[in-house]
């Protein structure tokens, strides 16, 4: 025969807030749908409907990101290919999977100069002349930076204001600050 002890009041409370909380995990996974991409190249930067969300690929791995359910237009943007431009139905609690490969546009013509960013945050969009160029980690350290043409141009990082930087053949011009 098996005795059972009598429940006392705090473990039915805690019991109670457990399943409460338990039972709430599926509602947060149908606010939300995944969008998983498969680009080639994987540098090639994620904007669901025009905000820069991040890269297709972080070291050849495919990013997901969280996505609310609905209607969405998927852009693949990576200045030495086309963009692509998609749309896509996210669905709450499933994964939606876009697999691209981008068509090479013909290579920029010498002389160039580099333009070195700073930033905190490696995955801060970089615009110029308001086109996507890549995110901040791509161009800001010794062996990295933006080949441009020489000549003047609006540089932005992330939401911080442009700057305009001035590109000289050979030389290295430096934008952004670590703040």
């Amino acid at each position: 025969m098996i005795a059972y002890a009598p429940m006392q009041k705090n473990f039915s409370k805690r019991s109670v807030m457990l399943l409460i909380a338990l039972g709430s995990l599926p509602l947060a996974a149908q606010n939300t749908g995944y969008l998983k991409t498969n680009v080639n190249p994987g540098r090639a930067g994620v904007f669901v409907d025009g905000k820069y969300v991040g890269p297709a690929a972080n070291f050849r791995v495919g990013r997901k990101y969280s996505v609310a359910p609905g209607e969405h237009e998927i852009r693949l943007s990576e200045p030495r290919y086309e963009d692509i431009v998609k749309k896509v139905t996210i669905q709450p609690g499933k994964t939606i999977k876009v697999a691209e490969t981008m068509k090479a546009l013909p290579p920029a013509k010498p002389p160039f100069g580099l333009v070195r960013t700073l930033s905190a945050d490696k995955f801060a969009p970089v615009y110029v002349n308001g086109h996507f160029m890549g995110h901040a980690g791509e161009f800001n350290n010794s062996v990295q930076g933006l080949r441009l043409n020489p000549g003047t141009y609006s540089v932005r990082i992330g939401d911080r204001p442009e700057e305009t930087v001035k590109v000289e053949a050979e030389k290295i011009a430096i934008c952004g600050s670590k703040k």
